[in-house]
């Protein structure tokens, strides 16, 4: 083949190709350079994939950019993009609507949409529960419109891996400085309570006729029985937070035994503030 028409051949596909390229990318996001949260951020297109899918979003500049701790957000930091082009597209016609007086026909393609959208959108706002969607009017800008007919809801947020712990805190203490309970501690200290309820069932049922038969069973001292059966009577909130490790570093079963037998004092004798 003729080099001149090679090259001819390939300068045609690859114009081809970029104005492909350039359409698919123009019309993956309609609402691009339009999007800004309620603390007037901008909302940038991003896209996610899982499991083969491609999942669309709009997320606010400050969360893409890892900014979120340093700087004013707005309350929505990521939206569904195919949810709220759905909701723009039907709020851009029935603005047409109104200003025709008549039914417009919509557009099939999401580039026709993307047309249509830029020519008589200005701005969107994203606030928690609503858009405010502001329009052109003869190249210049019209009174915001809110979409009162079709309130924006929040998406749901991904639960946490994790659930948050509700740390009692110690009197006095603040809280950025209390460290939950050790796992192996915790560990420890909530069979200590379970061995103490079931010895404390033993005498009640009397399968065990006194403190000293459990203390031979179990190889230890009396007072070791004693301190351990003590545990039984903690008060079911403290019982909870030493299951759900929410006790503060430093209170174990040392700090546990024998304590006084009211629940609130309990609370008061290991300085803690109940919750």
């Amino acid at each position: 083949m003729d080099r001149q028409l090679f090259d001819a051949v390939q300068e045609k596909l690859t114009d081809q190709w970029s104005h492909r390229n350039h359409a698919k990318t123009k019309s993956d996001h309609l609402l691009t350079d339009l999007l800004y949260d309620d603390a007037g951020h901008r909302m940038i297109p991003t896209h996610a994939t899982k499991a083969g899918i491609r999942y669309r979003y709009y997320v606010s500049l400050p969360h893409l950019q890892g900014e979120s701790k340093t700087v004013s957000v707005g309350s929505v930091s990521r939206i569904p993009a195919t949810d709220i082009e759905a909701i723009i597209v039907k709020s851009v016609n029935e603005h047409l609507v109104a200003q025709h007086g008549e039914p417009t026909s919509r557009p099939a393609h999401s580039d026709d949409r993307g047309v249509m959208i830029a020519e008589q959108v200005l701005r969107i706002d994203v606030h928690r529960d609503r858009l405010l969607v502001r329009f052109k009017s003869a190249g210049t800008e019209e009174g915001s419109h809110s979409t009162d007919g079709q309130p924006w809801q929040k998406p749901p947020q991904k639960p946490p891996s994790r659930k948050s712990r509700q740390i009692l805190i110690p009197l006095g203490v603040p809280r950025n400085e209390v460290r939950p309970i050790r796992i192996e501690r915790r560990a420890r200290l909530v069979n200590a309570i379970a061995r103490g309820r079931r010895w404390l069932d033993e005498i009640v049922s009397g399968s065990v006729t006194n403190i000293e038969q459990i203390a031979t069973r179990q190889k230890c001292s009396v007072r070791e029985v004693n301190m351990t059966i003590s545990l039984a009577f903690l008060a079911p909130d403290l019982v909870k937070a030493a299951v759900e490790g929410r006790l503060p570093r430093g209170i174990g079963v040392e700090r546990l035994r024998d304590a006084p037998a009211e629940w609130s004092r309990q609370f008061e004798t290991l300085g803690l503030n109940p919750q």
